[in-house]
């Protein structure tokens, strides 16, 4: 009986990155990057969270170009207001005859900035505290985990109200509140990742060349926990955008006649028995949007965290 035909053998570039013995450092990150993309890409609801997440980006950076109508000048309001969709007001309009769809497209800009600086000012906050935690240990691990474990035991939005209420609404005192209340999380899971690789030989082996603390921490500690908080991170991104809409919908965030979703959803809640689409469409974009980060946090944690996966 005849064999079963050979596997078809990998060529050129694919060969190249697969290369079971990479002739640089720079070949080897590309090849293990490579194979991680090929793992990310097996799963289908990753992809659509990566491609959600990329069709946010590209909105907020085509907002002038996407959007027909300016996102915070009134229309018409005896023509214009609190027309339904329609071919010339895609999502239709608001109280104040606004084109809702150009304030949803709009709104992506705030969103996309509010997610990237929490994530800027949290996850060095975390990062760091859990490592210094985790790393030196004794009263130093205690007294740094007794305070996360201290805003760990509020709810997030409960939290970031109280700091805004003492800071002032604005989507500035929103995005330092967030971030506030987000570092813990990444500071535990940092500190777990610390706890298992601090004794192991090859910090002991930098430690007898002479490294000090604060090399060994930034050097080869942090490296270390990037990938498990990467992935924590962007599975933050949906309670992050919640959390900005809440603030929004309570009048906290940002402010009139500013184009963010939550507010839009306030402004909208006093018209849902007749006119949904107010409410509806700033709604159907956090939850879309928030999906995307959920999905693709999934399809990170699958690749660059394989344990949690099982």
């Amino acid at each position: 009986m005849a064999g079963a035909p050979p596997l078809p053998q990998p060529s050129g570039l694919q060969a190249w990155l697969l290369s079971s013995e990479p002739a640089s450092r720079w070949q080897a990150r590309l090849g293990r990057g490579y194979l991680g993309w090929r793992a990310f890409t097996k799963n289908p609801l990753a992809v659509l969270g990566l491609a959600i997440v990329i069709l946010l980006v590209l909105v907020a950076i085509l907002a002038p170009l996407i959007a027909p109508y300016s996102p915070v000048a009134g229309g018409d309001l005896r023509t214009e207001r609190l027309l339904p969709p329609s071919g010339t007001f895609w999502f239709g309009t608001d109280d104040q005859g606004r084109d809702i769809f150009s304030r949803v497209v709009y709104g992506s800009r705030i969103t996309l900035w509010v997610v990237m600086l929490v994530a800027v000012i949290a996850t060095p906050i975390g990062v760091m505290i859990g490592t210094v935690a985790g790393y030196h240990g004794g009263w130093i691990d205690t007294v740094l985990m007794r305070i996360t474990d201290i805003f760990l035991a509020f709810p997030r939005l409960i939290l970031a109200l109280a700091f805004v209420a003492a800071l002032g609404p604005g989507i500035e005192n929103a995005i330092i509140a967030i971030s506030i209340t987000s570092w813990p999380p990444y500071a535990r899971i940092a500190r777990a990742e610390t706890l298992t690789i601090r004794n192991s030989d090859f910090i002991a082996a930098v430690k007898l060349q002479g490294a000090s603390t604060p090399r060994i921490i930034f050097g080869h500690v942090i490296p270390l926990c990037i990938s498990s908080v990467i992935v924590r991170v962007t599975l933050d991104m949906a309670g992050i955008i919640l959390t900005a809409a809440g603030l929004g919908f309570l009048g906290l965030g940002a402010q009139p006649p500013m184009p963010e979703w939550g507010a839009m959803v306030a402004t909208g809640r006093n018209y849902l028995i007749d006119q949904w689409w107010v409410a509806a469409m700033p709604g159907l974009a956090i939850f879309v949007v928030s999906l995307g980060f959920n999905l693709l946090g999934d399809g990170l944690r699958d690749v660059l965290d394989p344990k949690a996966a099982k």
